[in-house]
């Protein structure tokens, strides 16, 4: 199969959909993988380790839409992508379409055979090409924070450990996943006082065991969560529903009550967000205020440390491009049903189904639109 990997194009985004070693992987396997010039440099990979690979440079993004069979992407397509899209062409990348109602007509339209990392599930129900970016954004979400709290970025002018004699800064994560698991990880770190909201409480058991008495676990089922809110100084928004939008957990009378200068990350703002004033907003924008709260919602969070990023997303999605490459779509998705659940779009039929009750389109199952 012949395989296209095309800089990444969305702003500030340096993180690159294949690797040196994962290309001499694919090469060693007889496939082709055509490398769009400097598509890696920002994430430390220069062109001439992908030729020492075997892999192919190819000047435009252009040409390697229209050669390739399969387009391995990090982010998801913007406009003028979707639009080289071909028919049966394979596009494996991010998708997030349920906040994405564009993106996913232009999808609907191209006929491609689109397929999403985030919704790929494992024999236990997690999301194996999923968790390692949520592992990279939730760690990042309270460097971010910490960063916000100071005063020159319109913060409280806290340091979230606080200091000999001081009061520690209050993190309340929503969200007891992946990226409130490693949020817990670097708040406590940190020293701070940590606050873990989920509704299940065989989740909250789990992490207790990890964290021990370091950490304050809630089952949101049973508390008041705007008592919490209006406490914290800083608030991680770690929720998830897969392939759907985030709850709205956060109201806007909730960020009312909350202290001036206090902050919030919201890590789900690539599925919508879990709070109501919540927006997209850029590494080079990062963050605005919204009632003297400031509101950190950078859609691409890993996108800001690429390097990392792009080895913990290619050991994950490295057998699953390989797989595609080997059987071809139809073979690698309908012997496997956890893969088959990240065919989001396929050949004009959207085919997940929380996709197609937010966006309102027909549901096809993916295996009827495989055939």
């Amino acid at each position: 199969m012949k395989i296209g990997v095309p800089s990444e194009i969305k702003d500030q985004e340096s993180r690159v959909g294949l690797t040196p070693p994962s290309v001499q992987e694919l090469i060693n396997h007889d496939h082709e993988v055509l490398i769009q010039k400097d598509a890696g440099f920002g994430a430390g990979f220069p062109n001439d380790d992908y030729t020492s690979a075997g892999g192919t440079l190819v000047s435009s993004a252009e040409d390697i839409f229209n050669d390739a069979d399969m387009i391995v992407k990090v982010k998801e397509p913007l406009t003028n992508e979707v639009a080289m899209l071909r028919e049966d062409q394979i596009l494996f990348t991010y998708l997030h379409l349920a906040a994405a109602p564009e993106l996913t007509e232009g999808l609907v339209k191209s006929k491609a055979i689109c397929i999403a990392y985030e919704t790929v599930t494992d024999e236990n129900n997690r999301l194996p090409l999923l968790a390692p970016m949520s592992a990279v954004a939730g760690r990042m979400s309270i460097q971010a924070g910490a960063h916000c709290l100071e005063k020159p970025q319109g913060g409280r002018g806290l340091l979230i450990g606080g200091a000999p004699g001081v009061t520690p800064s209050c993190v309340l994560i929503l969200g007891g996943g992946v990226v409130g698991e490693n949020a817990a990880i670097i708040a406590t770190g940190m020293q701070a006082k940590v606050y873990v909201v989920d509704k299940s409480t065989p989740r909250l058991n789990q992490l207790k065991n990890k964290f021990g008495d370091s950490i304050i676990f809630l089952n949101s089922n049973e508390i008041k969560l705007e008592e919490y809110v209006t406490e914290c100084d800083l608030l991680i928004g770690g929720v998830l529903v897969p392939g759907a939008n985030a709850p709205k957990l956060i109201s806007k009378e909730m960020i009312k009550s909350m202290k001036r200068g206090s902050v919030i990350v919201d890590v789900a703002i690539d599925q919508g967000g879990c709070v109501e004033t919540s927006k997209p907003t850029t590494h080079a924008n990062p963050t605005y205020l919204v009632d003297d709260v400031v509101h950190y919602c950078v859609a691409n969070m890993p996108g800001g440390v690429p390097r990392t990023s792009t080895l913990a997303l290619n050991a994950a999605t490295l057998p699953f491009i390989m797989k595609l490459a080997q059987e071809g779509h139809k073979d690698a998705l309908s012997s496997d049903a956890n893969f088959l659940e990240g065919l989001n779009v396929c050949k004009g039929q959207v085919t997940y189904k929380a996709i197609a009750n937010d966006l309102n389109y027909e549901y096809v199952p993916a295996s009827k639109a495989l055939n």
